[in-house]
């Protein structure tokens, strides 16, 4: 997927202003434009207050989305209790749409734990398609779901509309790859920018710290 041409780092560090600009380089030498995007306007936000939210934005067909999911998992491990986490499935065009709803329709049934990784095992171990509600469903019904049930979430209301928000948040962050991460409204950052996804991992943890701080 074609990703973005980034602002100049000089253009973002004026924006960025001097305390941010330079704690970000203080803490573990990262410099905006470089290994972090400003997002500006900001994205909205649904963390409450007191929380900071950091947002996933993947799509199951994504190989790199895949390799990562595992290093994601152990990250999560260790979240602080004051980091509000959120998957974020992009639609970069029209045929991506099933899988945002497949995400949210589990989601809704609270069936993230049990079945997110294996999706992604579907995909790209066993080979099994899933992009179409025809695809979906059969393979839903071989995890032990009731597949009626699950199409019922699939199709409603409620799932359509997360489908459509996430496609608005993704556009407001301006996500143009994934896998891909979102701070606070305020940052981004992904493979490409912090040069692999364990280190986009570290950046986040310097971006959280510089949003808990209050810069």
């Amino acid at each position: 997927m074609k990703r973005r041409e980034f602002t100049s780092t000089a253009v973002l560090g004026a924006a960025l202003g001097a305390p941010v600009w330079a704690l970000a380089q203080a803490g573990g030498g990262l410099v905006a434009g470089r290994d972090f995007q400003l997002v500006d306007p900001r994205a909205p936000v649904d963390a409450p207050v007191g929380k900071v939210e950091v947002v996933e934005f993947f799509w199951y067909s994504c190989p790199h989305c895949n390799a990562f999911e595992p290093q994601l998992a152990a990250w999560l491990k260790k979240l602080p209790k004051d980091v509000a986490f959120k998957r974020v499935p992009v639609a970069f065009r029209d045929d991506f749409v099933p899988q945002q709803r497949l995400y949210y329709a589990l989601e809704a049934m609270g069936l993230v734990d049990k079945l997110h990784a294996k999706v992604f095992e579907a995909i790209h171990v066993q080979r099994q398609r899933l992009a179409r509600a025809e695809d979906i469903g059969p393979w839903i019904a071989s995890q032990g779901v009731n597949e009626g049930q699950f199409m019922e979430q699939y199709n409603s209301f409620m799932v359509n509309a997360k489908a459509r928000r996430a496609t608005q948040l993704q556009d407001a962050y301006r996500i143009d790859g994934v896998p891909a991460l979102g701070i606070a409204g305020r940052f981004y950052t992904d493979g490409v920018l912090a040069k692999s996804m364990e280190r986009a991992l570290q950046v986040t943890e310097v971006l959280v710290a510089e949003v808990r701080a209050g810069r």
